[in-house]
Protein backbone atom coordinates (compact mmCIF):
# COMPACT_ATOMS: atom_id res chain seq x y z
CA UNK A 1 0.00 0.00 0.00
CA UNK A 2 2.49 2.72 -1.29
CA UNK A 3 1.98 6.13 -0.73
CA UNK A 4 -1.02 5.58 1.42
CA UNK A 5 -1.66 8.18 3.82
CA UNK A 6 -2.81 7.45 7.79
CA UNK A 7 -3.57 9.86 10.69
CA UNK A 8 -2.50 8.62 13.90
CA UNK A 9 -4.70 10.73 16.57
CA UNK A 10 -3.96 10.63 20.65
CA UNK A 11 -5.52 11.94 23.04
CA UNK A 12 -3.22 14.61 25.15
CA UNK A 13 -3.27 17.01 27.79
CA UNK A 14 -5.00 14.44 30.47
CA UNK A 15 -2.32 14.85 32.94
CA UNK A 16 -1.04 11.42 32.00
CA UNK A 17 2.65 13.42 31.44
CA UNK A 18 3.53 11.48 28.16
CA UNK A 19 2.90 14.48 25.66
CA UNK A 20 6.48 14.46 24.44
CA UNK A 21 7.30 10.86 24.58
CA UNK A 22 4.62 10.71 21.98
CA UNK A 23 4.06 13.62 20.08
CA UNK A 24 6.66 12.27 17.94
CA UNK A 25 4.69 9.62 16.28
CA UNK A 26 1.64 10.83 15.76
CA UNK A 27 0.42 12.73 13.34
CA UNK A 28 -2.80 14.55 15.42
CA UNK A 29 -3.70 15.25 18.96
CA UNK A 30 -6.96 15.72 20.46
CA UNK A 31 -6.09 18.04 23.60
CA UNK A 32 -8.38 17.95 27.01
CA UNK A 33 -9.67 21.25 27.45
CA UNK A 34 -11.06 21.39 31.08
CA UNK A 35 -13.93 19.07 30.65
CA UNK A 36 -12.37 15.53 31.83
CA UNK A 37 -9.03 17.14 32.20
CA UNK A 38 -6.66 20.40 31.51
CA UNK A 39 -5.99 23.88 32.26
CA UNK A 40 -4.01 26.57 30.57
CA UNK A 41 -1.08 25.27 32.10
CA UNK A 42 -1.50 22.05 30.03
CA UNK A 43 -3.33 22.75 27.08
CA UNK A 44 -0.36 25.54 26.52
CA UNK A 45 2.84 22.58 27.12
CA UNK A 46 0.55 20.39 24.71
CA UNK A 47 0.07 23.42 21.97
CA UNK A 48 3.66 24.14 21.72
CA UNK A 49 4.48 20.39 21.59
CA UNK A 50 2.41 20.21 18.78
CA UNK A 51 3.90 22.88 17.16
CA UNK A 52 7.22 21.69 17.67
CA UNK A 53 6.47 18.22 16.22
CA UNK A 54 3.92 19.75 13.18
CA UNK A 55 1.45 17.46 14.42
CA UNK A 56 -2.11 18.88 14.09
CA UNK A 57 -4.19 20.38 16.92
CA UNK A 58 -7.48 19.24 17.87
CA UNK A 59 -9.46 20.23 20.91
CA UNK A 60 -11.46 17.44 22.58
CA UNK A 61 -14.09 18.78 25.03
CA UNK A 62 -15.96 16.50 27.43
CA UNK A 63 -18.55 16.51 29.65
CA UNK A 64 -17.72 19.14 32.70
CA UNK A 65 -16.54 15.90 34.79
CA UNK A 66 -12.93 15.82 35.92
CA UNK A 67 -14.12 13.10 38.86
CA UNK A 68 -15.25 10.75 36.63
CA UNK A 69 -12.38 11.76 33.50
CA UNK A 70 -15.90 12.37 31.39
CA UNK A 71 -16.49 8.87 31.46
CA UNK A 72 -19.74 8.58 32.50
CA UNK A 73 -22.86 9.78 30.98
CA UNK A 74 -24.38 13.00 32.56
CA UNK A 75 -28.05 13.97 31.88
CA UNK A 76 -27.48 17.83 31.43
CA UNK A 77 -29.53 20.56 29.46
CA UNK A 78 -29.09 20.88 26.24
CA UNK A 79 -27.96 24.42 26.66
CA UNK A 80 -25.76 23.83 30.15
CA UNK A 81 -24.04 21.42 27.81
CA UNK A 82 -23.62 23.68 24.65
CA UNK A 83 -22.55 26.29 26.83
CA UNK A 84 -19.67 23.93 28.40
CA UNK A 85 -18.65 22.13 25.17
CA UNK A 86 -18.88 25.72 23.26
CA UNK A 87 -16.56 27.34 26.42
CA UNK A 88 -13.90 24.24 26.12
CA UNK A 89 -13.24 24.84 22.08
CA UNK A 90 -13.42 28.76 22.83
CA UNK A 91 -10.58 28.61 26.21
CA UNK A 92 -8.13 26.51 23.45
CA UNK A 93 -8.90 28.85 21.21
CA UNK A 94 -7.60 31.76 22.79
CA UNK A 95 -4.23 29.61 23.59
CA UNK A 96 -3.96 28.80 20.05
CA UNK A 97 -4.41 32.16 19.14
CA UNK A 98 -1.69 33.90 21.74
CA UNK A 99 0.78 30.84 20.38
CA UNK A 100 0.07 31.53 16.90
CA UNK A 101 -1.24 28.06 15.75
CA UNK A 102 -4.75 27.06 14.61
CA UNK A 103 -7.33 24.36 15.13
CA UNK A 104 -7.41 21.87 12.60
CA UNK A 105 -10.41 19.62 14.46
CA UNK A 106 -12.49 19.03 17.03
CA UNK A 107 -13.30 15.36 18.89
CA UNK A 108 -15.26 14.92 21.49
CA UNK A 109 -14.23 12.75 24.58
CA UNK A 110 -15.30 9.53 26.47
CA UNK A 111 -19.33 9.48 27.29
CA UNK A 112 -20.23 12.73 25.25
CA UNK A 113 -18.03 10.83 22.13
CA UNK A 114 -20.24 7.36 22.97
CA UNK A 115 -23.56 9.18 22.95
CA UNK A 116 -23.11 11.73 20.35
CA UNK A 117 -22.63 8.63 18.03
CA UNK A 118 -26.14 7.25 18.66
CA UNK A 119 -28.23 10.17 20.34
CA UNK A 120 -29.53 12.80 18.05
CA UNK A 121 -30.09 15.20 20.56
CA UNK A 122 -27.23 14.86 22.18
CA UNK A 123 -25.35 15.30 18.64
CA UNK A 124 -27.38 18.04 17.49
CA UNK A 125 -25.86 19.55 20.46
CA UNK A 126 -22.07 19.16 19.88
CA UNK A 127 -22.92 20.20 16.39
CA UNK A 128 -24.33 23.15 17.15
CA UNK A 129 -21.64 24.15 19.31
CA UNK A 130 -19.22 23.60 16.91
CA UNK A 131 -20.88 25.68 14.58
CA UNK A 132 -21.37 28.74 17.08
CA UNK A 133 -17.29 29.14 16.65
CA UNK A 134 -17.44 29.77 13.04
CA UNK A 135 -14.38 28.30 12.51
CA UNK A 136 -13.64 26.14 9.29
CA UNK A 137 -12.52 22.62 10.87
CA UNK A 138 -12.94 18.72 10.73
CA UNK A 139 -14.91 16.99 13.16
CA UNK A 140 -13.54 13.13 13.92
CA UNK A 141 -16.49 11.02 14.08
CA UNK A 142 -17.55 7.16 14.19
CA UNK A 143 -18.05 5.70 10.63
CA UNK A 144 -22.15 4.92 10.34
CA UNK A 145 -22.95 7.73 13.65
CA UNK A 146 -25.47 9.81 14.22
CA UNK A 147 -23.13 12.79 14.65
CA UNK A 148 -21.27 12.00 11.33
CA UNK A 149 -25.04 12.08 9.85
CA UNK A 150 -25.95 15.21 11.72
CA UNK A 151 -22.31 16.61 10.64
CA UNK A 152 -23.10 15.93 7.10
CA UNK A 153 -26.63 17.69 7.10
CA UNK A 154 -24.42 20.62 9.11
CA UNK A 155 -22.25 21.09 6.14
CA UNK A 156 -19.32 20.03 8.58
CA UNK A 157 -16.47 18.40 7.57
CA UNK A 158 -15.59 15.18 8.49
CA UNK A 159 -12.65 12.63 9.20
CA UNK A 160 -14.04 9.11 10.28
CA UNK A 161 -12.37 7.65 12.83
CA UNK A 162 -11.66 4.49 14.02
CA UNK A 163 -9.90 3.40 17.62
CA UNK A 164 -6.52 1.48 17.36
CA UNK A 165 -6.57 0.41 21.32
CA UNK A 166 -9.99 -0.53 21.47
CA UNK A 167 -12.26 -3.80 20.80
CA UNK A 168 -15.64 -3.27 18.79
CA UNK A 169 -19.13 -4.63 19.13
CA UNK A 170 -20.84 -6.35 15.99
CA UNK A 171 -22.82 -2.92 15.60
CA UNK A 172 -19.75 -0.92 15.63
CA UNK A 173 -19.98 0.39 18.94
CA UNK A 174 -16.79 -0.16 21.66
CA UNK A 175 -16.56 -2.85 23.61
CA UNK A 176 -17.33 -1.01 27.33
CA UNK A 177 -14.33 -0.95 29.17
CA UNK A 178 -16.13 -2.45 31.86
CA UNK A 179 -15.31 -5.50 30.05
CA UNK A 180 -11.61 -7.19 30.52
CA UNK A 181 -11.52 -7.41 26.25
CA UNK A 182 -12.27 -3.74 25.52
CA UNK A 183 -8.99 -2.14 25.41
CA UNK A 184 -5.96 -3.64 23.38
CA UNK A 185 -2.41 -3.69 24.84
CA UNK A 186 -0.28 -5.93 22.87
CA UNK A 187 1.74 -4.25 20.04
CA UNK A 188 1.14 -6.94 17.39
CA UNK A 189 -2.55 -7.39 17.82
CA UNK A 190 -3.06 -3.54 17.55
CA UNK A 191 -0.94 -3.20 14.42
CA UNK A 192 -2.85 -6.60 12.93
CA UNK A 193 -6.43 -4.61 14.09
CA UNK A 194 -5.38 -1.45 12.44
CA UNK A 195 -4.29 -2.58 9.27
CA UNK A 196 -7.35 -4.85 8.87
CA UNK A 197 -9.32 -2.25 8.87
CA UNK A 198 -6.79 -0.12 6.17
CA UNK A 199 -6.53 -3.47 4.11
CA UNK A 200 -9.66 -4.87 3.98
CA UNK A 201 -12.12 -1.67 5.05
CA UNK A 202 -13.24 -4.32 7.82
CA UNK A 203 -13.26 -4.45 11.36
CA UNK A 204 -13.36 -7.66 13.16
CA UNK A 205 -15.21 -7.62 16.23
CA UNK A 206 -15.08 -9.06 19.55
CA UNK A 207 -17.09 -12.25 18.21
CA UNK A 208 -15.37 -12.46 15.25
CA UNK A 209 -17.59 -11.10 12.83
CA UNK A 210 -15.84 -9.12 10.15
CA UNK A 211 -18.09 -5.15 10.04
CA UNK A 212 -17.43 -3.16 7.19
CA UNK A 213 -15.66 0.49 8.57
CA UNK A 214 -14.47 3.27 7.17
CA UNK A 215 -11.38 5.21 9.20
CA UNK A 216 -9.76 8.58 8.30
CA UNK A 217 -7.72 8.51 11.54
CA UNK A 218 -6.76 6.25 14.21
CA UNK A 219 -6.99 6.78 17.66
CA UNK A 220 -4.43 5.62 20.72
CA UNK A 221 -5.49 6.65 23.82
CA UNK A 222 -2.89 8.50 25.90
CA UNK A 223 -4.23 7.20 29.52
CA UNK A 224 -2.81 3.69 27.73
CA UNK A 225 -0.38 2.57 29.69
CA UNK A 226 1.43 1.01 26.73
CA UNK A 227 0.50 4.09 24.88
CA UNK A 228 4.23 4.53 23.87
CA UNK A 229 4.84 1.51 23.11
CA UNK A 230 1.94 1.09 20.90
CA UNK A 231 2.47 4.29 18.95
CA UNK A 232 5.74 3.78 18.25
CA UNK A 233 5.66 0.41 16.63
CA UNK A 234 2.14 1.33 14.78
CA UNK A 235 4.14 3.99 13.20
CA UNK A 236 6.94 2.10 12.47
CA UNK A 237 5.09 -1.26 10.78
CA UNK A 238 3.06 0.97 8.96
CA UNK A 239 5.75 2.57 7.61
CA UNK A 240 7.50 -0.12 6.56
CA UNK A 241 3.92 -1.42 4.79
CA UNK A 242 4.95 2.03 2.64
CA UNK A 243 2.03 4.19 4.47
CA UNK A 244 3.03 7.73 5.01
CA UNK A 245 1.73 9.00 8.81
CA UNK A 246 -0.09 12.37 8.00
Amino acid sequence: MQNFKVDINVDLGEGIGNESQLMPYISSCNIACGGHAGNTETMRAVVQLAKKHGVKIGAHPSFPDKENFGRIPMDMPSVVLYKSIKKQIRDLLNILKEEHARLYHIKPHGALYNLAAVDKKIAKTVIEAIKSIAIPVKLYVPYKSVIADVAIKNNLAIKYEAFADRNYNDDLTLVSRTHKNALITDDTALFNHVYRMISTGKVKTINDAEIVIKADTFCVHGDNLEAVNLVKTLRKNLEEKGMKIV
